[in-house]
């Protein structure tokens, strides 16, 4: 059972580095893997340890259609890096056609609930159609990114995916991953040097202020602390971190 494996995984986890995770999980979950990348660093980083070793594990991004013209170019220069395409989901018609309808263009702005219903239908609904049948999840989150993801863990039980979620940098710095990145010669997006440090939509991100922290530049203008867009949190807004395994076996 799914969650079972997260007891057997995780304190084998832990004293690995990341190929060595990537690879351990590869070898104990059946099924299809899926990495889902926005092209940050933390994310190249982990398309850069699938590729180079081989792995077979799905790397896949959502393409919102509000996304920097540099995040595009990243994308192409990675394929070709790597000579791996990079499979996306888009936002379906319909919705965004009703969403824009309703609040217009940039109608994000006017509320936190007018910006969920945005990255409701550019990002997370396209994201239930990427984990479809999937065993398990990989993403870049890393616990010091924000207050929010602080207790973010190595692998959990997704019950709302009913999958296993691997963070497999969740314990890394950004200055290891930075480090990482200069090491291997990974590509990265242009952006990050003029003080982008996590990178959405282009009309959600700006750059960070000395001092604030790496997720401050996401949705500036709203106040809430704990700003997501709904890829890994409940309806509720707090971060999914799984039941406890006991309570997943119920």
């Amino acid at each position: 059972m799914k969650p079972s494996l997260v007891e057997t995984l995780e304190p084998r986890l832990a004293p690995l580095d990341l190929d060595h995770r990537l690879l351990l999980v590869r070898e104990f979950i059946p099924g299809r893997i899926v990495f889902t990348t926005s092209f940050g660093i933390e994310d190249q980083l982990i398309a850069h340890s699938i590729f180079t070793q081989g792995l077979d594990i799905d790397v896949a991004t959502i393409d919102t259609g509000r996304l920097f013209p540099e995040t595009y170019e990243l994308w192409e220069r990675t394929e070709a890096r790597y000579a791996r395409r990079i499979r996306a989901a888009y936002p379906q018609a319909a919705p965004l056609e009703a969403l824009i309808e309703e609040q217009g263009i940039n109608g994000f702005y006017k509320s936190i609930e007018a910006r969920k219903a945005c990255c409701h239908v550019r990002k997370v609904e396209p994201l239930s159609r990427l984990l479809a049948g999937v065993s398990a999840w990989v993403t870049g989150l890393r616990a010091d990114q924000s207050d929010a993801r602080g207790d973010v863990a190595l692998i959990a039980f997704d019950a709302a995916h009913k999958l296993l979620k691997l963070n497999p940098l969740a314990d890394y710095s950004r200055d290891a991953v930075v480090a990482a990145v200069e090491e291997f010669s990974v590509p990265i997006n242009d952006l990050h040097a003029k003080g982008f440090l996590s990178i959405g939509c282009a009309p959600c991100t700006r750059a960070v202020l000395p001092g604030e922290s790496e997720r401050a530049g996401r949705w500036w203008w709203e106040e809430d602390n704990k700003k997501e867009c709904g890829l890994h949190v409940g309806e509720d807004g707090v971060l999914r971190r799984g039941p406890p395994p006991h309570e997943a076996r119920q």
